[in-house]
Formats: structure tokens, C-alpha cells, sequence
């Protein structure tokens, strides 16, 4: 039954006063009511319906505008108790450089505030005029939307398009304090965006003022946002979804540019068909569960460490017993139980030092160098090498040790330089890093951006103001096992000085020479790896990626040079050179960054000018000083170290021929999780979105968590491990 009441409202405009004619009429759901407006009348339909405290009813208004071309368009005012809804139809959104495009078919659900009472009755009021002197034709339909309220862990779907968004509430159930929404498609396009929004007026469901209020994310298959009740006082929020009107933010095609600014352009259909559901998230449990398992890995590394000191200590001090020499016994009688000739050699040991008729006399003799100053050049080409050269190959067995001419401590002195140059680089490297992060973080969790940082929305677990805790904690590795290489180091250093005290024949003779400041920098590059990686996750995007990449670079450069130094004691690039040279690489890695985005051009010059440069770099550094360019530069002679090894009998040992195979085992699983690409700041952000997967460690670590805890273990392995003493 429809009531009307009619009466006639009158309002100035330069012309004079002009009369309306306003008619209002009772209005009932799910009818459709078509009817025609103009600037001479006025319709108000109006509605009831009964809101209960226990139960929200979602109530949408759908128009369509049947008159097309005409001259103003018609607005509709959705007046209600504590809120007030008004659109035009056609509805003109706007995209990029101006694009205007027309929607003559709206719907719009209404907001539903909260009610004290038990039951109450409510009345809104649907106004609809024109400025149009011509007749205007519509529809207007009101009805009810029965499955406004999502339930817990049961998937709804539903249409949307940039005039018809659609938003549904969600309550959290008792015991339930985090729940992961997601938002899935079969379209990759049209664009749209998921937002989470409080239960207050009005909501923001519109490709122009979605951004308004709460979090919001892009999407084109996959969507998923963490919400926690502690950021909703009423424990329940709105879950809006807006097709965009292009789909140039989903890394779609861009529209032609129009050629007449207040041109309109159809859209087309961009109707998409979506769906929603809502699950609890992991509670503390898992949490602690998650901590305990990576904090029990990394510290099994260090009992394992242990055990293998302690049964290293028990066979050096079950060797030095055995092979302990009585005080009172002549030179000659010692020489003999060494297995010395009577010159003191040892023949056929492979540690046959006293290269240059050294005497055991002159093996604890105070070197006559200076040691107030440690500065050098690049590098030292040793010219009176090739006056000693003939003499050294003469020697049946040969060690680096014959070919360490410097003096040691001066050497030591010199490498010490690459720990507290490193040391001082992390600094200052860090403290911005890390107040940078901090800064995105907090940026994201006041503007509710969701498209600033690349996590794995799927498997991102948010600690406090941290979204992705788990992505952070999973770097703990690196930490831990930089520390215990930097204790392995501390305790080999140790027992060398402490032999070095007792003048030890082992240490002041056999093995390469023991330098370990190189060690200490390999130690705190990868500590500093897992702290800027950890940084680097707390907003992963485009902008701050080398900060997970740098230290990558100082590891690789620093093994390389003590592999180097292991032999050539006396030749090696100083300090200040190597970190530059570290400086330059990172430099071309972050002009990759900017510039290598789908540039081919940029990556064939970068390739050339690589591979160039490491010929260059190799060719000095294993020919140092020796190289000249020309016929007759005898290149057999760089072979003479590799053939040194093999010719003194050199094995690997079954310990670190154990710690090789597994090492290389460890870096192929972490590859395959490396390259499973769970996100990508390469593409947007929406098409990074379609890369993430749910977790599959303990419900908390996801494929990249794993490539941590993997990839810290294997780089921990292959760092060149510190000499014994003996």
C-alpha cells in the first residue's frame, strides 16, 4: 500500500522563485519503483525496518537512469537516523589525466550504526530530484541483504563493479582475537581494492575515498589483510570491496588519452565476481611455538660446537703427550725424535719450513720492523721475490710459509684494519637503516597502506607494531651463527697467542700464516647480513632492497680475499681498497634496482663491463706483480700454487669433507625456497599478491623463512674456517 502526501516547497535562484512540487510515498522492500523526475518535482520514498542489537540487516539501494544524454543528472539523498548518503546518477568517476567515466546503473548499501536497544524500529528517507527542466526517467529499488554479516571460516561470494561496491560486517566470535580476511577471484582484471573499516558512519566504498579510513590493499586474484580486535573497539569491522575504474594500479593497460577534457568515456563491463572469507588467525601458542623452533635450531649449532671443541682439545692434548720431548735430551737426540736429518729438516714433511736455511735458532728472534704504523700500499709485489724464487723451488716439499717474506706482525696489524673498517661501516650503515624502517612501518600502520610493503600477505604474522614478525624473527640466524663464528675465531686466535707465548714450533712454523682479522670481518658481516635482512623485511619494497643485499656482497668479497690470502700471505689488497672496490659493486647493484626494470639495453652493458672487469681483476690479482702483457708472459707460472697443494700431498680432512657435502646439500634446498617467489617488488603490488602462498612451517614460517634459516646455516659453512694452531 502506497501513502502519499503531497506539497509544494519554493527556493530563489536569479531568475526568481520557483516552485516544486514534493511528493512523498510510503515505500516497501524489493519493489521497483519507476517514476520520472524533474526540476518542478520532487520524490521522497519512505522506508522502515526493525534493527536488533543481536542481528544487522544490510539494506542496498539500487538505481538505474533510464533516460540516457540527459543534460543533469539525478540525485538520490539517503536520509537515516544518524548518517546521510547522497550520489548522482550517472555516476562520473574519474581515473588518471582527467578520464571521466559514466555509471548509469548505482547500488549502494546503506550503513547500519549500532543500536542500544534489544529492538528498534528506524525509518530512512530516499530523496530524489533534478535540476533537469526535461523529464528524467529511473528505477529505484530498496531491498534487504540477508548474508551481510560474514561468518567465521565460510566463504561468501558476490559481485562487484566501480558503481556497485559492496561491504559486509564481521564480528569476532569469543576467543578469537586475530582473523585473516581474504578476498579471492578467478578475473585478474578489472583492479580492485580490499578495505577493513570500523563500524562507523559513513563508509568509504568508492574508488575516490576508499584511501579515507582504515586499511586498504589492491588486488586482482588474491587478497588478504591480518585485522586484529584490539584495533576495533566495537570487536567487529566492515570488509569493503571497490572495483577501480582503471587498472593502471593492478599493472593493467592504461587508457587512451582522451582528446577533449570533458569528454566521457565508457568503461565497459567491469563487473567482477569475488568472494570472502574470514579465519581465525595462529593464537600465542603458535607464536611461542615459532620462537622455541628457531631459537632451538641455531642454538644446537652452538651445543654441536662444543662437543667438537671438547673432542679437539681431547685428541691435541692426548697428541702433545705422546709426543712430549724430555727437557735434558741433546739437540741431536731431539732432531732424531722429530725424524730430522742432521741439518734438522724433516725429510719428506710437508711442513718443512726454514726456507732460506732458516735455523731454529732465528725461529723466536724479536723482529727489528717498526710496528707504529700499519699503513701500506695496495698491495705488495715483493720485487726481491725473483731473486729468491730459483732457491725456493729447489726445496723438495714447499708450504705457503716459505713464501711469507713480511713480518707477521706487521701482517696482523694490517688485516685487523678489515674487522674495525667493517665494524665502523655497519654503524653508520645501520642506524639510518634502521630508522628508515621504522619510519615505513609506521607510516603503514597510520595510513592503513597495504601496498607499501611486499610481504606475503597469506603467511605475514603481525608482533606489536610489526606486520610480518615471523619474516623478521627468521633472520635470527645469521645473528646467531655470525656470533658463534666470531667466538670460533676469538678461541682460535686465543690458543695461537698463547702458543705463540710458549714458543710453540707448530705455530711459529707450520700452517699458513694466522691472520685473523679478515676472519673477525667475515664473523660481523654476517651478523650485520641478518640485522639489515631483518630490517629489510619489517617493509620489504623497491626502495630499500639493497639493504638486504649489501652485506651479501661484503661476505662474498671478504671470502674471496682470504681464500686468496690463504696463498698469498704477503700479497692481498688492503683495507681501504677492498671495501671500495665492495663499494663500487654495491653501487652498480643499486643501479640494477633503478634502471634494470625490463631495461635490456642496461643489463648487456652491465654484463659487458662485468665480465671485463672480472677477467681484469682476476688476471692482477693472480698474476700480482708477476703479469705483464705480451707473447712472452709465462702464464704456467701462476699454475705453480695450485700445483704446490697437490705436489706436498695435500688431503682434505674427513671433518671438513663432511661439513663440504653438507654445506653444498644445505644450499640446494635453500635455493629451491629461494626461488619459490612468494612476492615480488618488481611488479605492483597487486601482482605481487598473486605470488603468496599460506604458510607451511609449524603454521608460521613460510617458504622464504625457510630460505633463511637454510641459506644462513649454508653461509655460515662456507666461511673459510680459522687455522688451528697446529
Amino acid at each position: 500500500m502506497v501513502v502519499r502526501s503531497c506539497w509544494k516547497s519554493r527556493h530563489k535562484n536569479s531568475r526568481g522563485a520557483v516552485y516544486r512540487n514534493v511528493v512523498q510515498k510510503q515505500a516497501e522492500f524489493d519493489t521497483i519503483y519507476s517514476d520520472t523526475v524533474s526540476s518542478e518535482n520532487q520524490t521522497i520514498y519512505a522506508f522502515n525496518h526493525t534493527v536488533s542489537r543481536n542481528k544487522t540487516e544490510g539494506v542496498r539501494v539500487s538505481v538505474d537512469a533510464l533516460t540516457p544524454g540527459s543534460e543533469s543528472p539525478i540525485l538520490f539523498v539517503v536520509r537515516q537516523k544518524q548518517a546521510v548518503l547522497s550520489f548522482q546518477v550517472p555516476l562520473i568517476l574519474r581515473g588518471l589525466y582527467q578520464r571521466k567515466y559514466p555509471y548509469n546503473h548505482v547500488g549502494r548499501t546503506l550503513c547500519q550504526p549500532l543500536t542500544r536497544a534489544a529492538s528498534e524500529t528506524q525509518f530512512f528517507f530516499v530523496d530524489v530530484s533534478t535540476l533537469s527542466s526535461q523529464g528524467t526517467n529511473y528505477q529505484l529499488r530498496v531491498s534487504r541483504v540477508d548474508s551481510f554479516t560474514l561468518q567465521t571460516d565460510r566463504r561468501f561470494s558476490f559481485t562487484a563493479s566501480p558503481s556497485q561496491p559492496q561491504y559486509f560486517k564481521y564480528i569476532f566470535p569469543d576467543g578469537v582475537d586475530t582473523v585473516i580476511v581474504k578476498v579471492n577471484s578467478d578475473m585478474t582484471f578489472p583492479c580492485s581494492v580490499m578495505s577493513i573499516q570500523d563500524i562507523q558512519c559513513p563508509v568509504y566504498d568508492l574508488d575516490n575515498n576508499v584511501a579515507f579510513t582504515g586499511m586498504y590493499q589492491t588486488m586482482t586474484k588474491k587478497g588478504a589483510v591480518t585485522v586484529q580486535r584490539k584495533d576495533f573497539p566495537s570487536s567487529s569491522f566492515y570488509v569493503v570491496v571497490v572495483v577501480k575504474t582503471e587498472d593502471e594500479a593492478c599493472g593493467g593497460p592504461l587508457r587512451f588519452y582522451p582528446l577533449r577534457p570533458d569528454e566521457l568515456i565508457d568503461a565497459g563491463n567491469r563487473t567482477k565476481v569475488l568472494d570472502v572469507v574470514v579465519s581465525p588467525a595462529i593464537n600465542s601458542r603458535v607464536y611461542v611455538m615459532g620462537m622455541l623452533f628457531c631459537l632451538g635450531i641455531f642454538l644446537s649449532f652452538y651445543l654441536l660446537t662444543l662437543l667438537v671443541a671438547c673432542m679437539e682439545k681431547r685428541r691435541m692434548n692426548r697428541k702433545r703427550t705422546l709426543s712430549q720431548i724430555p727437557v735434558d735430551m741433546s739437540p741431536a737426540e731431539t732432531a732424531s725424535l722429530l725424524g730430522k736429518n742432521g741439518d734438522g729438516k724433516i725429510p719428506g714433511s710437508p711442513c718443512e719450513y726454514g726456507s732460506f736455511d732458516r735455523s731454529l735458532d732465528s725461529i723466536g728472534r724479536s723482529r727489528q720492523e717498526s710496528l707504529s704504523s700499519v699503513e701500506e700500499d695496495d698491495y705488495d709485489t715483493l720485487d726481491d721475490i725473483d731473486s729468491d724464487k730459483n732457491i725456493v723451488r729447489t726445496k723438495k716439499f714447499l708450504c705457503v710459509s716459505d713464501l711469507a717474506r713480511k713480518d707477521k706482525r706487521i701482517l696482523s696489524k694490517k688485516y685487523q684494519i678489515y674487522f674495525w673498517n667493517i665494524a665502523t661501516i655497519a654503524v653508520f650503515y645501520a642506524l639510518p637503516v634502521i630508522q628508515l624502517v621504522i619510519t615505513y612501518q609506521t607510516v603503514v600502520n597510520v595510513t592503513g597502506n597495504q601496498d607499501i610493503c611486499f610481504y606475503n600477505f597469506l603467511c605475514a604474522h603481525p608482533l606489536g607494531a610489526l606486520s610480518a614478525f615471523n619474516n623478521i624473527l627468521s633472520n635470527l640466524g645469521y645473528v646467531m651463527l655470525g656470533l658463534l663464528f666470531l667466538f670460533i675465531v676469538l678461541m682460535k686466535d686465543i690458543v695461537h697467542n698463547r702458543a705463540l707465548v710458549r714458543n710453540d714450533l707448530n705455530a711459529l712454523e707450520c700452517g699458513i700464516p694466522k691472520h685473523f682479522g679478515l676472519f673477525y670481518a667475515m664473523g660481523t658481516a654476517l651478523m650485520m647480513e641478518g640485522l639489515l635482512s631483518a630490517c629489510y623485511h619489517v617493509c620489504p619494497n623497491y626502495t630499500n632492497f639493497q639493504f638486504d643485499t649489501s652485506f651479501m656482497y661484503m661476505i662474498a668479497g671478504l671470502c674471496m680475499l682470504k681464500l686468496y690470502q690463504k696463498r698469498h700471505p704477503d700479497i692481498n689488497a688492503s683495507a681501504y681498497t677492498a671495501y671500495a672496490c665492495l663499494a663500487v659493486v654495491i653501487f652498480f647493484s643499486v643501479l640494477g634496482v633503478v634502471f634494470g626494470k625490463g631495461n635490456m639495453v642496461f643489463w648487456i652493458v652491465f654484463s659487458v663491463i662485468h665480465i671485463l672487469a672480472t677477467l681484469l681483476l682476476s688476471t692482477q690479482l693472480y698474476y700480482m706483480g708477476r703479469w705483464k702483457l705480451g707473447p712472452d708472459g709465462s702464464a704456467c707460472n701462476g699454475k705453480h700454487s695450485e700445483l704446490v697443494s697437490l705436489r706436498s700431498g695435500e688431503r682434505i680432512q674427513c671433518l671438513p669433507l663432511v661439513c663440504i657435502l653438507f654445506t653444498a646439500v644445505v644450499w640446494g634446498f635453500a635455493l629451491y625456497f629461494f626461488f619459490q617467489g612468494l612476492s615480488t617488488w618488481q611488479k605492483t603490488p597487486a601482482e605481487s599478491r598473486e605470488h603468496n602462498r599460506d604458510c607451511i612451517l609449524l603454521s608460521f614460517f613460510d617458504d622464504h623463512d625457510i630460505w633463511h634459516f637454510l641459506s644462513s646455516i649454508a653461509m655460515f659453512g662456507i666461511l673459510p674456517g680459522p687455522p688451528d694452531s697446529g
